[in-house]
């Protein structure tokens, strides 16, 4: 068992200001996706030097231990995640055009599971269907029986998948050129409704309300919009700013709800994650600032964990990765009560 660094002593600028307990060992480049078994503490890692990795996470009060537990090796970077609701099976996909399904907690062996003709930006699973969904840069969804070798249904989207968020029966895939397409899986061959997005930078990442009322659209422009689906509610959709820094703006990269308290999580490239309450317009916690990015995040399934990413997002290219420099992070941060549970009105 590995026992976590807090980060205290690290050279400055510190990579982890909020005191949260680091991940070892180190992925060796930039994490593209962080998720956790719905079942247990188990977290998964996708990163940009084509592995895949899993460690097994102990909390025991304040205090957090780690075992890694076994890693699968993909012909390209993976760029995405998902784990199969009995908390055994994992997904994962990216650069290469593949999805593998690795039985994780069974011990098997990786097996391909999806294809398509670019790479896949977005994977989640659909347990009131028994289906995988897959969002590529093809500019399609594809729905799959991980039974059969051919998808059972081809959806073609406006544009290349940038996001995806599903929680049954709703889906809403974000595309480039602002497209916002939202689906009723009850009818999942027909699109419900296209809408263009309320924020007028490209959209990096969505999450469905857990009442299934409408969504979160963040942007690379620093802002989320708040988004109602029933046309009687259009009055309460607003956006706010949440990684900005007077004029500079910073890719809002990830947004988390609380499984328990319903309040949510943005991470940015500003190398800030806040915790907000939509329904009071409330910031409910400000962390400090890490030294780089943060690329990715998630929740634990009780909401007790808060896992972080800290490296190099590839924003500025290639020509501005200095690996010697920008170590990559993951980090555990164990969220209290005053952090995201709503405040009295």
């Amino acid at each position: 068992m590995w026992n976590f660094s807090t980060g205290e002593g690290s050279p400055n600028p510190n990579p982890n200001p909020n005191k949260s307990f680091e991940v070892w060992p180190r992925p060796n480049d930039s994490v593209s996706s962080l998720s956790f078994s719905p079942k247990a503490n188990f977290l998964v890692a996708t990163s940009w030097d084509n592995q895949v990795r899993c460690w097994e996470i102990a909390r025991n009060g304040s205090d957090v231990g780690c075992m890694p537990k076994a890693f699968i090796t993909h012909d390209q970077p993976v760029l995405c995640s998902t784990w199969k609701d009995d908390g055994m099976t994992v997904f994962s996909g990216g650069c290469d055009n593949l999805v593998k399904m690795w039985p994780l907690m069974s011990g098997g062996q990786p097996m391909t599971v999806a294809m398509h003709d670019a790479p896949i930006k977005e994977v989640a699973w659909i347990p009131e269907m028994n289906l995988l969904v897959t969002g590529s840069w093809d500019k399609t969804l594809k729905y799959w029986d991980t039974r059969q070798s051919n998808p059972v249904h081809i959806q073609q989207l406006p544009d290349r998948c940038y996001a995806l968020t599903v929680k049954h029966p709703l889906m809403v895939v974000g595309t480039a050129s602002q497209n916002l397409t939202v689906f009723n899986l009850q009818n999942p061959q027909t699109e419900y409704k296209r809408i263009v997005s309320p924020l007028k930078y490209p959209t990096r990442c969505i999450a469905a309300f857990p009442d299934l009322q409408g969504f979160l659209v963040g942007s690379i422009g620093g802002r989320v919009g708040v988004h109602h689906l029933d046309d009687q509610q259009q009055s309460k959709n607003f956006t706010f700013r949440c990684h900005r820094d007077n004029n500079d703006m910073y890719s809002v990269n990830s947004i988390n709800f609380h499984p328990v308290h319903h309040t949510f999580a943005t991470a940015g490239s500003d190398g800030v994650f806040n915790f907000w309450d939509k329904d009071s317009k409330q910031r409910l916690k400000a962390m400090s600032r890490c030294s780089q990015p943060i690329p990715c995040s998630t929740f634990n399934n009780d909401g007790s964990i808060f896992a972080y990413s800290v490296c190099y997002d590839w924003s500025k290219g290639a020509e501005n990765h200095n690996p010697a420099m920008a170590k990559t992070h993951i980090f555990l941060h164990l969220p209290q009560d005053n952090e995201v549970k709503k405040k009295a009105r």
